[in-house]
């Protein structure tokens, strides 16, 4: 990579954007009722998911507001947020159908974990990501430090929100590559070297518990940024990982720093109905953590995609997310239906 600044709309600010709203599309009474039909239609074939497909969900009128989204994923500021479903009229399973047919005509979905989940909750189950190797962030209620996931956009629909807390925090990674850039060059360089990431106990037969990616990858003038320090940081648990210098240390915690520096990171809030699109290689995202409510029904709720777009907007990626993306493809093989008990999404636990 040439240490040069991106210049991209990636590259973002989060204070400026907080005093507009042009990244909330907002959908109309036309909108919800041509959604609310190509339900009726999946529902009346029995199409569910992760069967149902573009062309089993039709929305012709939508097509601009998704092209939007599209847009802004492959070539735009990296985020978006639809606004305007009265989630309030559907059970659990009639949202996800919803939120699913949207998504299937952003792209694909790839199954999120060694399970085959195409569709995630995001909830919390008591669990305790610090101390069990299995467990996640999104199946707790603590804060969860910025990190991307590993397709080209995850989505996330709010089902419930917490009683207190629990807020989306964004971050442009672009833009904090080009402020390491700018301030300490000699990190910037550490972070465009290989690190190890924990798989955390989803690695296929043959596998390594770990997979090697640098944070800044460069492909064809774009910039593909991976972080999770998290993982980086477990994965000095496996003896075959080399231990971190006390460069790479630095260069992470730099790094993270500037992720939680106000002059970066956007706040906003996700309302029942609200879906919240990410692309995870030029934005970070993270969550405050939250009170919940003490009734079951009422906890915080959210559904979450995970998507290769369609079409050539990142149709090439760079050579070191090959091993981590063969993970999806094999869970991919074996996709589930979501689940809607919360015993059975409790159980998920004990994987």
């Amino acid at each position: 990579m040439k240490p040069q600044p991106y210049v991209h709309p990636s590259v973002w600010r989060g204070p400026e954007l907080a005093t507009r709203d042009d990244w909330i599309i907002h959908l109309d009474s036309n909108d919800v009722a041509e959604m609310e039909a190509a339900l009726v239609q999946a529902r009346s074939r029995g199409t569910g998911i992760p069967a149902l497909k573009r062309e089993d969900f039709p929305l012709p009128q939508l097509a601009p507001k998704i092209r939007q989204v599209y847009e802004e994923m492959a070539k735009g500021r990296g985020f978006v947020l639809v606004r305007g479903l009265p989630i309030q009229r559907y059970s659990k399973a009639d949202a996800a159908l919803i939120y699913w047919g949207l998504g299937m005509h952003l792209g694909s979905a790839a199954a999120q974990n060694a399970q085959g989940d195409v569709l995630g909750h995001v909830r919390d189950l008591g669990a305790d990501w610090k101390t069990n190797m299995k467990a996640r962030g999104y199946q707790t209620r603590s804060h969860l430090p910025f990190h991307n996931d590993s397709t080209d956009v995850v989505g996330l629909l709010c089902l419930h929100e917490a009683k207190s807390g629990g807020e989306s925090r964004i971050v442009s990674s672009t833009a904090i590559h080009n402020e390491i850039l700018a301030e300490r060059p000699d990190l910037w360089k550490v972070l465009c070297e290989p690190f190890c990431v924990d798989r955390r106990g989803e690695e296929s037969e043959g596998q390594k518990p770990f997979y090697v990616t640098p944070c800044f990858n460069m492909l064809h003038g774009k910039l593909f940024v991976r972080y999770n320090r998290n993982y980086i940081q477990t994965a000095q648990r496996l003896p075959e990982v080399p231990r971190l210098s006390a460069q790479q240390e630095e260069a992470l915690e730099m790094m993270d720093s500037l992720c939680n520096d106000p002059r970066f990171y956007l706040d906003m809030s996700l309302e029942p109905g609200d879906m919240q699109f990410i692309c995870n290689y030029v934005v970070l995202h993270s969550r405050t953590d939250y009170e919940d409510w003490p009734e079951p029904q009422r906890k915080r709720h959210l559904l979450r995609l995970w998507l290769w777009l369609s079409g050539d907007a990142f149709k090439e990626l760079p050579a070191a997310f090959a091993d981590r993306n063969s993970d999806m493809l094999a869970w991919q093989s074996h996709p589930r239906s979501p689940l809607f008990d919360l015993a059975e999404i409790a159980a998920e636990l004990s994987h």
